[in-house]
Order: structure tokens, then C-alpha cells, then sequence
């Protein structure tokens, strides 16, 4: 009996590799776990960005809300090279590793940055806008700042606030009645400030974040990934945040799991400032968004929950990006998360 030879046997594989293709399959060769049709292994990054969403061995999810765009907006406070920095803006603490705080900008615009750089690959049109809005930094920091946004190919511009800008809409007293302090002033500006920019410029998404958040590298994609996945099945906008924050684990709350693209992601009902959403949704809760910035609440996202209780609110396990606070604050470090190694790749 004559054998098939292997150049026709390695035809037919091609063909039939390219006629499953066609059709929108994928072959699994589960020996080795291997995907002919993409030339990946089955626990590799299967999605394509803005077509469909890959998980083994759940199949395939159709995205039905495509991001083309995302603005990141960054807020930056240095105050010189101090060593002592705001932790939760009324408590002055040292935090995790002792070093001036323009050490923690430049590392979470590095991390963003690097993250953006891999969300590229994915996303081959995405257009993306990284937005840094400075409140008391001086030149010297200024300058490294820049250096840095310069030093990537992203889309970037720094803007640089106004001493006394939004005074006439921050009370300052808070919902107890009680004078707030200057750097809680500077927070909710800048906030303000955020909120201002999302609601003037036109992008699919808007990513607020503080300046002591480093990120990892896969950060920004699987958000994206995430949000178009979650959005597509949900029928529905959402919110994200990237950080798995300690003192969600505090309390024994009700809570959803989601299957994102690369990551588990857990509904939770609070979050600090630093979030995703859509440009749908902040107009839709522009109002309330606002209110952050202009009335002191207890806790000061007060508004930001109230908005989870109608919409999902959804956070990664593991975490995405480490809150670079004091080690002891339960609003900092994520568990379970290599926290030095992602610091020292961001230096």
C-alpha cells in the first residue's frame, strides 16, 4: 500500500486550515493545545480587537461595540520633590518604597505608556490620546514630564491648571461642615478639570486616573478587550477599574464574575477616582460626575457608588495596576500581585 506523501498531506492541512478560517472557526489541536488557524497556543491572547472576542473553551462573542478611541486622562500632583506625599489627600504619609512623589508620576506614566504601546499591537486603528492634567508641579518636574511624553509615539499634551480655576463651584466646606483642606481643593480642580475635557472632546472612551497608579504592561488592552466584550454581551455601557483594591475584600458583599478577555473581572459597588467608562456614560452622569468635584462627600466618591448601584462597575482579579500608597492603607497594593517587580519595570 502506498503512503500519502507528506508534501499532500501537508496541502490538505493548509486547505483545510484556510477553508475553517473562512467560516470563522478555530482548530485546537489538543495534544499540544495549539491553534493552526492562528498559530497561537490556546492560553494566548485569541481576540481580535473591534471583530470578536476568543476564550477557550467558551467560544466566540461577536463585539457589537467597537472602541476606535480612547482619551487617558492623568492627574498630576508632584508639589515639588518632598518625600512626604498625600496618601488620601487629608493625611500626609509616607508611601510604599520613600521617594519623592514626581517618582510616582513618572512611573504611572511610564507603566500607561508601555501598556498603550501593547494595546497598538492589538488594536491596529485605535487612536489613542494621553492627557495630563498638572496642578503645583514644578518646572524641573515639568520638564521630566514632558521628556517622557515625548519619548513615545501616543498622541500627548500636558495642561497645566489655573491657579484658583472652578473656585467659584468648590464649596469649601464639606458635607459635614467642615473647612477641606487645600490639597482636597487641588484634587477636586483637578478632577473638575478631568470631567471638563471628557465632556468637550470627543473619544469612545475615557480612562481618569491618578498619578500613583503603575500599570501593567497588558493593562490598557485588556481593558479594552474587557469593555468591548462585557459591553457586546451586556448590551449595555459599564464602568472599569483597574485595580483590585484590598478593602473590597473587607466586607462579605454579593458580587458577579465576568470572564473578560485575559482576566477574571468581579462587579463591585465602590471604587477611588480612577475608573473607565464611555463617553455615553458621562453624559449621561455628567451631573453627577460634576458633583465629585464640587462638594466634599464621605466618602468623597460618594456619588461614584450611588452611579454603580444602577450600572455595572466592574474590577480585575488579578489586578491591573498597583495603587502606589502607604503599604498598610487597605486603598493601596492589590493582594496576590507582584507589586516590585511591576515598580521596577517602570523605572
Amino acid at each position: 500500500m502506498k503512503n500519502k506523501s507528506p508534501n499532500k498531506k501537508n496541502f490538505l492541512s493548509k486547505f483545510f486550515v484556510k477553508l475553517v478560517r473562512k467560516f470563522g472557526f478555530e482548530l485546537i489541536d489538543q495534544a499540544e493545545m495549539h491553534i493552526p488557524t492562528s498559530d497561537l497556543n490556546a492560553n494566548e491572547n485569541l481576540s481580535k480587537g473591534g471583530i470578536k472576542s476568543v476564550t477557550v473553551p467558551l467560544g466566540v462573542t461577536e463585539i457589537t461595540n467597537k472602541v476606535e478611541s480612547i482619551t487617558i486622562i492623568i492627574r498630576s500632583y508632584t508639589f515639588g520633590n518632598t518625600n512626604t506625599s498625600q496618601v488620601m489627600l487629608d493625611q500626609s504619609k509616607k508611601r510604599i518604597f520613600d521617594l519623592p512623589k514626581i517618582e510616582y508620576t513618572l512611573r504611572t506614566i511610564n507603566s500607561v505608556i508601555k501598556s498603550c504601546a501593547l494595546a497598538k499591537e492589538y488594536f491596529k486603528d485605535l487612536k489613542i490620546n494621553l492627557v495630563i492634567t498638572d496642578d503645583q508641579s514644578t518646572e524641573e518636574n515639568l520638564l521630566r514630564i514632558d521628556k517622557l511624553l515625548k519619548s513615545s509615539n501616543i498622541d500627548s499634551k500636558i495642561i497645566n491648571m489655573k491657579e484658583g480655576e472652578f473656585s467659584d463651584l468648590i464649596s469649601e466646606i464639606d458635607t459635614n461642615g467642615e473647612k477641606i483642606s487645600k490639597n482636597m481643593i487641588s484634587n477636586m480642580t483637578n478632577f473638575l478639570k478631568s470631567i471638563q475635557i471628557a465632556e468637550n472632546e470627543s473619544s469612545d472612551l475615557f480612562y481618569f486616573l491618578e498619578d500613583d497608579y503603575i500599570h501593567t504592561k497588558e493593562a490598557i488592552s485588556e481593558m479594552i478587550f474587557t469593555y468591548e466584550k462585557m459591553s457586546s454581551q451586556l448590551n449595555r455601557e459599564l464602568f472599569l477599574c483597574p485595580a483590585d483594591y484590598p478593602y473590597l475584600y473587607s466586607n462579605i458583599d454579593n458580587t458577579k464574575l465576568f470572564f473578560g478577555n485575559m482576566r477574571h473581572w468581579r462587579s463591585v459597588n465602590e471604587t477611588l477616582l480612577t475608573f473607565l467608562t464611555s463617553k455615553k456614560m458621562i453624559i449621561k452622569y455628567l451631573d453627577d460626575l460634576k458633583e465629585i468635584g464640587k462638594k466634599r462627600h464621605h466618602p468623597m466618591e460618594l456619588k461614584l457608588h450611588q452611579i454603580y448601584k444602577k450600572e455595572y462597575c466592574l474590577s480585575p482579579i488579578p489586578s491591573l495596576a498597583m495603587h502606589a500608597t502607604n503599604v498598610n492603607t487597605i486603598y493601596g497594593i492589590p493582594p496576590n500581585f507582584n507589586w516590585k517587580k511591576v515598580w521596577d519595570e517602570n523605572k
